[in-house]
């Protein structure tokens, strides 16, 4: 590995020097083994550089979704009545550990309905899977920053709230940490009305990351102890701040948090290759592959089946022995 650190540094001239690690995963791990045994505090610093380690890559979760709203972008995703139930069966004999079920769209340009409303989507959906406790084949998430729909689902069998306000809502950290659920913690940038309209960053890997340690802040003083981490492809970003949120996803691992990735079918794909919603599932298994490359724990997909199959194909290839 490398350290680059100021030309001032060797003289001891500074007290105090910024410096720059460069270190793949295996020397990192070498790194973090060594400073163990070091004093000056750098057992504290090893334990930092560990959680830069991709862990796990092997236990990658497909969330599929599921959405109740007639104006989420994807058509493929929406249903109700039976139709759902039967779909979120499919999703996890197709292999989809997580279910994100959703009643109110989050597309740019999309307006929210009332609590009541939301609600009415979806608690015919939450009704049949407590019914049929499928809560206890599959983890249940619910796409939502309502406290009224929070509350519902998690009294009844859900674990997760998937909140793209990342518990703006005081009421939905307490529901949180009430049942002990774990809470997606989702950034973006202004409302879902404009938030598409010249996105703007003085540096966007700073200001998530800094966006994440407030909330993250926020969650533990509420009690929530199970977080997960979403950059927010596609909420407030234009196309070279997604790509570049993906192409160093790895940064965030060192909150010690699964990071999530839900760019299924996105219109990121299209700005890249012309192309309408139904035909976007190539470029979307591009894109999460390479997330998973850099980290990612958790997919957010609407095609389950096609996801666990590249997945397994992406596992072959890292464990094939030379």
């Amino acid at each position: 590995a490398d350290l680059a650190v100021s030309r001032d540094t060797v003289t001891c001239k500074d007290e105090i020097s910024d410096a720059v690690l460069i270190a793949n995963d295996a020397q990192l791990k070498i790194l973090s083994k060594k400073e163990l045994a070091q004093p000056f505090g750098l057992k504290s610093f090893a334990k930092e550089l560990n959680s830069f380690l991709i862990k796990n890559k092997e236990d990658v979760k497909v969330m599929g979704v599921l959405n109740t709203n007639e104006d989420s972008f994807f058509s493929g995703s929406r249903f109700d009545g039976a139709g759902a139930l039967l779909h979120v069966k499919k999703m996890i004999e197709d292999g989809a550990s997580i279910i994100d079920l959703g009643g109110v769209s989050s597309r740019p340009g999309s307006v929210g309905v009332s609590e009541e409303e939301e609600l009415q989507r979806v608690k015919p959906i939450i009704d049949m899977i407590e019914k049929e406790k499928l809560y206890e084949i599959a983890d249940f998430s619910l796409d939502s920053y309502s406290p009224l729909c929070v509350s519902y689902a998690l009294q009844r069998g859900f674990n997760i709230v998937n909140d793209i306000t990342a518990l703006e809502n005081d009421e939905v950290a307490k529901l949180v940490a009430k049942y002990n659920a774990t809470v997606v913690l989702m950034h973006k940038q202004g409302g879902t009305k404009d938030m598409q309209e010249n996105p703007h960053y003085d540096n966007i890997m700073l200001e998530v990351d800094e966006f994440f340690q407030e909330r993250i802040e926020k969650a533990k003083q509420f009690g929530i102890k199970k977080i997960v981490l979403d950059v927010g492809i596609g909420f407030g970003k234009s196309l070279k701040h997604n790509l570049l949120l993906i192409k160093h996803h790895m940064h965030f691992l060192h909150f010690g948090y699964p990071l999530l990735v839900g760019e299924s079918r996105k219109s990121m794909i299209d700005m890249i290759s012309k192309s309408n919603v139904e035909e976007r599932l190539s470029g979307t298994l591009a894109i999460h592959l390479k997330a998973v490359e850099n980290g990612a724990q958790i997919l957010r997909v609407h095609d389950v089946k096609e996801h666990i199959q590249a997945l397994k194909v992406q596992k072959s290839i890292n464990e094939v022995i030379v």
